[in-house]
């Protein structure tokens, strides 16, 4: 399949995602490494900081999906990569001074958490009047593609970093990344204009509910959106008993442990590339019902893992069946959900799909480590791996016709041409 040729404009929205996603990879871990080493933080300081974070953030940004929903979304994202920017560069300015905090990590961590969500509502919306309808797939099978590559390169650089500058090195690098972000959108020039209300009557409360009301009244999208929670919440709450089990239970090395993550991360790049000729060839309901499918029976093989080079090599083998399925199943769903969501309602359906993402991981990391406290590591993933194979059971069994009269058809902004070889 020759590759798609999608304009300028959409070259550096695709930049300004690369920059963050990059520098985001760079800093994984960043917060939490930085409490433990820097403000001997306890265990339950560290939870603490990875839930509480998260969470106020996703309570913050619940307002802010119908506000977006009615602003231009350029100054939006550049607004959200700002203050990203100006929260992060607070840790080194602070570490630098000695006045670093517990309690600082936490309001970067919410503040960042919710302009990720308001920003990805306003780039979700953008892309689907950037790019014409038919090219929706191969954009989004792009920011896949650089996503599962950040994951892949990012952590291992970011480790190395910080052993040769010290803890905060690779939070500047994450600060720079959303700055550059920022720059990247402002180089976009197109006609956007303001979207308009059907009333001249203020938000209302109702407003924050009507992402969510569009996706449970969508037959379609209402079975992807359960099964999607209920798929990520299982495969992200296995993460932290997997760490427990290689490390401590198996005896795996630190280089092992990350190692057995960050290579199979490679595998996004198969996946994502492979989409948009599986989807020509077979179709988008048979490709999210199969391939949904297939990203649910891999989990249950963690289970199984031994020490040693076998072990090693098992769990390697399962996170890259995982991932490759995965990274050929996102931008198929992204595609789909952008295709069915009227335009005026893009902004809240984005943002309350990521909140409730955010909630349902949480919430079945708990019950995880709960059980792993109860049980054992093996047994809480055990269970993981049985519940997600009851996930296809939500995956939708017919086609639905896309929106119609959708005014995004005939996108006021958008790059106009088709694919073209390059």
């Amino acid at each position: 399949m020759a590759r798609r040729e999608l304009g300028r404009e959409f070259g550096w929205l695709w930049a300004s995602y690369a920059v963050s996603a990059y520098g985001s990879g760079l800093g994984f871990g960043a917060l939490p490494l930085i409490a433990v080493t820097v403000l001997h933080a306890s265990p339950i300081q560290v939870s603490v900081l990875a839930a509480v974070g998260p969470a106020v953030g996703a309570l913050i940004a619940l307002p802010l999906g119908p506000w977006v929903e009615f602003q231009r979304k350029r100054p939006v994202m550049i607004a959200m990569d700002l203050m990203r920017f100006a929260v992060m560069v607070t840790i080194p300015i602070a570490y630098a001074l000695g006045h670093l905090g517990f309690i600082q990590l936490i309001i970067v961590s919410a503040v960042v958490a919710s302009a990720k969500i308001a920003f990805g509502a306003a780039s979700g919306a953008y892309l689907k009047g950037l790019v014409v309808p038919g090219d929706l797939l191969v954009a989004n099978a792009r920011f896949e593609s650089t996503n599962w590559s950040s994951i892949a390169v990012g952590p291992p650089l970011g480790g190395a970093a910080i052993g040769l500058f010290g803890p905060v090195v690779t939070v500047v690098a994450d600060a720079v990344s959303y700055l550059l972000s920022a720059l990247c959108v402002t180089a976009i020039r197109d006609n956007e204009q303001r979207p308009q209300r059907n009333t001249a009557s203020p938000l209302r409360t109702a407003d924050l509910l009507e992402g969510w009301r569009h996706l449970l009244n969508h037959p379609g999208l209402r079975a992807l959106y359960l099964n999607q929670l209920l798929v990520s919440g299982l495969i992200m709450a296995t993460e932290p008993l997997l760490a427990v089990l290689l490390l401590r239970d198996l005896g795996f090395s630190p280089w092992q442990y990350g190692l057995a993550f960050a290579a199979p991360c490679l595998g996004g790049l198969i996946g994502s590339r492979l989409a948009g000729r599986v989807v020509a060839r077979y179709g988008r309901l048979r490709v999210l019902r199969t391939v949904g499918t297939l990203r649910a029976i891999w989990l249950i093989g963690l289970v199984f893992v031994q020490p040693g080079v076998l072990g090693l090599t098992t769990v390697i083998a399962v996170e890259l069946a995982i991932i490759i399925s995965m990274s050929l199943y996102n931008p198929v769903l992204a595609t789909y959900r952008l295709e069915h969501t009227p335009k005026d309602r893009v902004a809240r359906t984005l943002s309350a799909w990521s909140i409730s993402s955010g909630a349902a991981i949480a919430v079945l990391s708990a019950l995880g480590g709960l059980l792993a406290s109860l049980t054992t590591p093996r047994t809480a993933i055990a269970a993981a791996g049985l519940l997600i194979l009851a996930s296809p059971l939500l995956l939708p069994r017919r086609p639905e016709p896309i929106t119609p009269a959708d005014p995004a058809a005939a996108p006021s902004h958008a790059v106009s041409q088709k694919g073209a070889s390059s």
